[in-house]
């Protein structure tokens, strides 16, 4: 694996402050949440925003309002079915089972469930919405479908933190990617990024591996904006991928 599978880290953070400004919805069956530039800023190009456990939230939703901010429409699409998990969730909570089969015991969130909602949202934005130029941003586990969706038109791509993606799915990312980390992380440790690098640097296509000091998995997303540290990371996370894409995608 380019990096390791989920674990309690991937749940625990900080709810941030602000109100979101976009709109929920469905695109088919499954929960969404459109964030629209305003016209005078907008780009020739949108973003897929694949969330971490906890999907649609505030953090989620502002950080998507953000990226319309900086001009880029921006769809978050809801994986789990709406069987997301709610923040720092209590010990003994059993992740590897609520992966295998949801809350439900029917409602897997594998990449076999995952992947057509994947597609849905895609087609979407391409059908409904016209989008030429797109994007994908995967905060822990949604880095994994960023790699794993290549395939179905994205463009570049940016992950923060990423959770369970297998080397075949970061080699197979045949576009520009860049990649935030924290310095303190189980799930993507030194020697995950080191690999990810050299398959990265094999591929030969523009990479960025970006470290972020004294923050830990999860900080992009759900940091702890009362310490300066972690909110300068999670800040130059952010302006790391809209960069990104200002670059490699426009």
């Amino acid at each position: 694996m380019a990096s390791n599978p989920p674990g309690e880290c991937c749940y625990k953070g900080v709810r941030h402050e602000g109100e979101p400004q976009g709109t929920l919805f469905k695109v088919g069956e499954h929960d969404a949440y459109l964030a629209t530039p305003e016209p005078s800023t907008a780009k020739d190009a949108a973003i897929l925003f694949i969330p971490d456990v906890i999907s649609i939230w505030q953090n989620s939703q502002l950080l998507a309002d953000q990226f319309a901010a900086n001009g880029y429409l921006t769809l978050i699409i809801d994986p789990f079915k709406g069987d997301a998990l709610t923040l720092n969730r209590p010990p003994g909570f059993d992740f590897g089972s609520w992966l295998a089969h949801g809350s439900t015991g029917d409602n897997p969130h594998t990449k076999e469930a995952v992947d057509p909602i994947i597609e849905t949202a895609i087609k979407y934005l391409k059908e409904e919405k016209g989008v030429k130029k797109l994007g994908a941003v995967g905060y822990c586990f949604g880095a994994k479908y960023v790699a794993r969706h290549f395939k179905n038109g994205i463009q570049a791509g940016f992950m923060a933190h990423p959770s369970f993606v297998d080397e075949d799915e970061l080699e197979g990312f045949k576009a520009p990617l860049s990649i935030a980390a924290a310095e303190t992380d189980e799930i993507f440790p030194a020697d995950k990024r080191h690999k990810s690098e050299q398959i990265l640097a094999k591929n030969g296509l523009p990479y960025q591996i970006n470290l972020y000091s004294q923050v830990v998995h999860g900080f992009a997303v759900r940091c702890d904006a009362s310490k300066k540290v972690e909110r300068y990371a999670k800040e130059q996370a952010f302006l790391q991928a809209v960069t990104w894409f200002d670059n490699w995608l426009i």
